[in-house]
């Protein structure tokens, strides 16, 4: 497992750190049942607190990627296909409406919007 701190980034540091495990769950590159780093070790590897780390596990456990086995440890969740597929959608779904929204608040029309969408597909 491979994490890094963009501390120029505004994103919290516990929000990098669950997006980028994340991402190497749904990629399958952490495979069901493999255990993570503990917390302590996480955080010291990372040079942030713990307090911060464990909030990254937390919201990991909580979204059903990972699970907590008492006394061994966080390890990666079973993730079926449409699992994955489910939440990436969600996500995606989410940071649509708020480009909407923000073209929106700005007076930008709805087929400028569907035109740069095309552009930035490459249509």
């Amino acid at each position: 497992m491979y994490v890094s701190i963009n501390w120029q980034a505004k994103q919290p540091v516990y929000q990098q750190i669950e997006c980028q495990i994340r991402t190497q769950i749904l990629s399958g590159e952490l495979g069901a049942g493999t255990m993570l780093p503990s917390i302590r070790m996480l955080a010291k590897e990372l040079k942030v607190g713990i307090i911060t780390a464990k909030r990254a596990y937390d919201d990991l456990c909580a979204q059903g990627f990972c699970y907590t086995v008492q006394g061994k440890g966080v390890f990666v969740a079973q993730i079926g296909q449409a699992e994955a597929e489910k939440f990436i959608s969600q996500q995606l779904s989410q940071k649509l409406e708020q480009a909407v929204s923000f073209a929106r608040s700005h007076g930008v029309e709805d087929d400028q919007v569907v035109n740069l969408l095309k552009t930035i597909l490459g249509e």
